[in-house]
């Protein structure tokens, strides 16, 4: 990354491009084959919700013609869902302008050899708290989206330490995945959840720390042992050959051009700090909240440009700008792509379907199955809708009337879908930060997959069993 424009490789976006485009064909193709049906809808403290039991099928309904499943991602931008997506879009460009110019600048490779300088003999310490910090702020302030605006700046980090993208990202997007699953207070999650089953907000807090500790323990025992890994045989580095690790070596600048990149820093640091407090006011304060991505990328924006102007950088600010937003215009078309497929299957009147037959293979399981399933339930959902808010609205009416009906507390069913809707955010294709954050590195799709599949499934069976032992201590309170 040093010295270089944020960009996809071509390797990386034709790799995306090609899952993409078959998980496009495939949601095609379950629309034209997948019973139609709807549910009722109504409104429910401002917002559309499903109603329970009101499933009625569509036996002549018209299906989608096949060429709207390759019209898909340009229709996405008139849809429900276009102003955010515009925002999303907006929100990688301007990033990737940024970063590209911190790096050209050198104020990014300065501040990473001022951090290796000060940590080189606790390289350790810093991962495992910087993976305990994003993750915090994905449990207790619900950050996801947000993270990919530090991600460039961790896989910097993870590579001065001498171990690779991977690392960075292990530590910053999977570990605020992570911590927007378990949900400790997360208000896009948890809130909402609790508030559609009629449960107190933020009630079973104890029970969602104690997942968050046995979530973290886990991830930070699986980054300490593959960085270990790296420092004792660097060959076993899954980018080894794809990206140059930044060098540990002290740089000679000049008196002048030190004193312009440490004041660099400095504007760089409260920029930063801005941004984090943009994610916090957030919570706080829904105006700013449904704004966040574009409020964040303002003094991340300016912050950089300012950074590069008193840094003593001889060359062309705009140009350096703008070739950062050129090398990641692919990502657009992937993020289009991504979100075409929750259309392809709206417009294709089958996702009440979807949501019917889950809800009635949970129903007929029993209390002891009926957990795993509901579980499997948000998992599938949330492969084609990546909202946790949006899913929260659609399925929480669903779930609670039958968790009662089976047995299982509203608390379970509550976990359950946070269970569900978060940790698959780091492994679906579908989801645009996930594309986001890759693109922004040298890792492609497949080799994430590579390096966390083994790990997700852990993470699968430890949380099913914490969801068992919340059916059977009867958590509370309802």
């Amino acid at each position: 990354m040093n010295d270089q424009a944020l960009k996809i490789s071509k390797k990386t976006f034709i790799s995306s491009v090609l899952i993409l485009l078959l998980l496009m064909i495939s949601a095609g193709v379950l629309a034209l084959t997948i019973p139609q049906g709807s549910y009722e809808r109504t409104i429910a403290n401002g917002r559309e919700v499903v109603v329970a039991d009101s499933y009625t099928p569509i036996p002549n309904g018209q299906r989608l013609p096949f060429y709207r499943i390759f019209t898909a991602p340009f229709e996405v931008l008139a849809s429900e869902d276009g102003t955010t997506i515009m925002g999303i879009i907006l929100f990688i460009i301007l990033i990737s302008g940024s970063i590209g110019l911190l790096n050209q600048s050198g104020v990014m490779s300065y501040a990473m050899e001022r951090v290796v300088e000060k940590n080189r003999e606790h390289r350790y310490r810093l991962l495992l708290l910087i993976t305990f910090i994003f993750m915090f702020f994905g449990a207790f302030v619900g950050v996801f989206e947000e993270s990919a605006t530090l991600v460039p700046f961790a896989a910097a980090l993870s590579m001065a330490m001498g171990w690779d993208s991977l690392v960075g990202l292990g530590m910053s997007v999977l570990a605020a995945g992570f911590g927007f699953a378990t949900a400790v207070s997360n208000p896009f999650t948890l809130s909402i959840a609790q508030q559609m089953a009629g449960l107190p907000i933020y009630s079973g807090f104890i029970f969602h720390l104690i997942c968050f500790f046995i979530i973290y323990g886990i991830l930070a025992a699986f980054l300490y042992r593959y960085a270990k890994k790296i420092d004792q045989s660097p060959e076993k580095s899954l980018t080894r050959g794809i990206e140059k690790q930044l060098q540990h070596t002290e740089r000679s600048y000049s008196p002048e051009r030190k004193r312009g990149l440490e004041a660099g820093v400095k504007i760089f640091i409260i920029a930063i700090a801005l941004v984090i407090l943009v994610v916090i006011s957030g919570v706080l304060i829904p105006a700013i909240g449904s704004n966040a991505l574009i409020l964040m990328i303002l003094p991340l924006t300016a912050g950089s440009i300012l950074s590069a102007r008193v840094s003593r950088y001889s060359r062309h600010i705009l140009r350096d700008f703008l070739k950062g937003i050129i090398g990641m215009l692919p990502a657009v078309l992937l993020i289009l792509m991504a979100s075409s497929i929750k259309l392809i299957v709206s417009n294709g009147q089958i996702l009440d379907t979807i949501l019917y037959y889950a809800s009635q293979a949970a129903k007929n399981a029993g209390s002891f199955a009926c957990i795993p399933v509901i579980y499997l339930f948000v998992l599938i959902l949330n492969f084609f809708i990546s909202s946790g808010s949006a899913k929260a609205f659609l399925v929480m009416p669903i779930i609670t009337p039958l968790a009662d009906l089976v047995g299982i507390t509203r608390q379970t069913a509550v976990v359950a879908f946070c269970f569900g809707d978060g940790f698959s955010n780091v492994i679906y294709p579908t989801n645009p930060v996930l594309l986001i954050c890759l693109g922004m590195t040298v890792v492609s799709y497949g080799r994430w997959f590579r390096w966390t599949w083994k790990l997700q499934l852990l993470i699968l069976a430890v949380t099913t069993a914490l969801l068992y032992a919340a059916y059977g201590i009867g958590l509370g309170p309802f």
